[in-house]
């Protein structure tokens, strides 16, 4: 029991350092970057210009501006620390009797998961051996379906992807999201309100789309259908008014990216 009391002061002081803080905080920048950058490719879709509107996308375009290369290690160091940061919360949570202290770790969990996969991406295009997210989800979706019962093991892939979907338009529309972040007063917290409402709700249709494009593939066992973001974004401009819809989800990711530089910098880290 004191072992285990000793790692778990030994875990905070480590959360609670102001370095890790402070590379955590780069690391909502650089997902602010990631996301600020998918909404643009987006919206040249939208506009019939063309590109790949996943995170490989989003970095690999990041590598093309003066001083990109550096930017993307930068992000690759950011969100690897913030998924550590993440991770450490998790883990402090556990052992709580409160069900929402469990609740709350396991969120953190799941963010740290998303959090260090998007940091391997920005890793691999610094170290110019970049992976083609849409091409490594139907890879994913082949091996599922390759497995005994896969076909239902994809379709619940797809159901909690939906799912997880749905929670980012909730999040966004009941402002969720205030817990995350201290709102300055005056015009500049309502500015950030907005941006956090679009760009939740703007992701959550997304990921939504991502879910369907799973199961989808799981009911014509086609994992060529299962392409991730990338796919289900463009799955959306073939859409009726779908030059319109994507647009407006390429604006809510740069509403979302925004959001995030605002978080950078108010989240009570």
């Amino acid at each position: 029991m004191r072992a285990g009391g000793e790692a778990r002061r030994a875990a905070s002081r480590v959360g609670n350092s102001a370095a890790l803080s402070t590379i955590a905080r780069i690391g909502f920048a650089a997902s602010g970057l990631m996301h600020f950058l998918i909404g643009y490719i987006a919206i040249r879709i939208a506009l019939h210009h063309g590109g790949e509107t996943d995170q490989s996308g989003a970095f690999a375009q990041l590598v093309k501006l003066p001083g990109g290369m550096i930017a993307v290690w930068i992000a690759a160091i950011g969100l690897a620390a913030l998924g550590l940061w993440l991770l450490l919360q998790a883990g402090l949570g556990i052992g709580s009797s409160s069900k929402k202290r469990w609740a709350r770790s396991l969120v953190s969990f799941g963010k740290a998961v998303a959090y260090l996969a998007l940091a391997w991406t920005a890793l691999s295009i610094a170290l110019r051996k970049p992976a083609n997210s849409a091409s490594n989800t139907r890879q994913a979706s082949g091996t599922l379906l390759s497995l005994p019962g896969g076909q239902a093991l994809l379709i619940g892939v797809g159901v909690i992807t939906a799912i997880i979907g749905a929670y980012f338009v909730y999040k966004g529309l009941r402002q969720k999201f205030r817990d995350d972040i201290r709102l300055p007063a005056g015009g500049a917290g309502k500015a950030v309100v907005v941006l956090a409402v679009t760009g939740y709700v703007a992701k959550g249709v997304a990921v939504i789309a991502v879910g369907f494009l799973f199961i989808v593939a799981a009911i014509k066992v086609k994992p060529n259908d299962a392409s991730g973001l990338d796919g289900a974004l463009k799955s959306l401009n073939d859409l009726p008014f779908g030059d319109a819809l994507l647009f407006f989800v390429g604006a809510g990711f740069i509403a979302y990216g925004l959001y995030s530089f605002a978080r950078a910098r108010l989240a009570p880290l």
